[in-house]
C-alpha cells in the first residue's frame, strides 16, 4: 500500500505543478537504506502559490488538513506556527483511510535544498539529495532521524546495507 500511496501523491504534486521533494523514511528508502515507513513527508517551495497548488494537489486525491486551515494561513503564519507552537509539518490525511498521511515539512524551503530525480515503478520522483536529507535529519534531533543520517552516510561511503 506504501508504494502506491506515494505514487499517488507524488502523481498529484505533479498534476498540480507543486515543486517539491520527497523527505523522511520514504527518502531514505528510496535513495538504498533499509527503512519502514507509511507517512509521506515533503517539502515544497515556500511560496503562497505552491502552498495553495499543494493543498489542491492533497484535495484531489482525498486529502483534507489535519487542522482546519488554509494553505495562505499555512504560508503567512508558518513561522509563528513553529516558534508558538511547535507545528513543524502540515498535515493532510485520508478521513476514509486514516493510515494515508502525508506531512508537508514547513521548517525547510526546498529554494534552498536540491533535488534528485528519482524512477520508482517507472515514474519520476523528487527525493532530496542526500546531503540535504541528512543535514535536516541531524536538525531534527529524533532517534529514527540519527540512524537515518548513520545509513545514509553509508551509502554516501559506499558501504553495503
Amino acid at each position: 500500500m506504501a508504494a502506491g500511496f506515494l505514487e499517488k501523491v507524488c502523481d498529484a504534486l505533479a498534476k498540480h505543478k507543486v515543486q517539491y521533494s520527497i523527505v523522511g523514511g520514504f527518502a531514505v528508502a528510496l535513495h538504498g537504506a533499509v527503512r519502514g515507513t507509511t507517512d509521506v513527508d515533503a517539502v515544497i517551495a515556500h511560496t503562497a502559490d505552491q502552498f495553495e497548488r499543494c493543498e489542491r494537489a492533497m484535495r484531489s486525491i482525498g486529502l483534507a488538513p489535519r487542522l482546519p486551515v488554509k494553505a495562505r494561513e499555512v504560508f503567512e503564519f508558518r513561522k509563528e506556527y513553529v516558534t508558538n507552537r511547535n507545528m513543524v509539518a502540515w498535515s493532510f490525511i485520508n478521513p476514509a483511510n486514516p493510515l494515508e498521511v502525508v506531512d508537508i515539512v514547513i521548517t525547510h524551503d526546498l529554494r534552498r535544498m536540491k533535488s534528485v530525480t528519482l524512477r520508482i515503478l517507472g515514474k519520476k520522483v523528487e527525493v532530496l539529495s542526500i546531503p540535504d536529507l541528512i543535514g535536516m535529519k541531524r536538525a531534527s534531533g529524533r532517534d529514527q532521524d540519527r540512524e537515518d543520517v548513520k545509513a545514509l552516510e553509508g551509502l554516501l561511503r559506499g558501504d553495503a546495507e
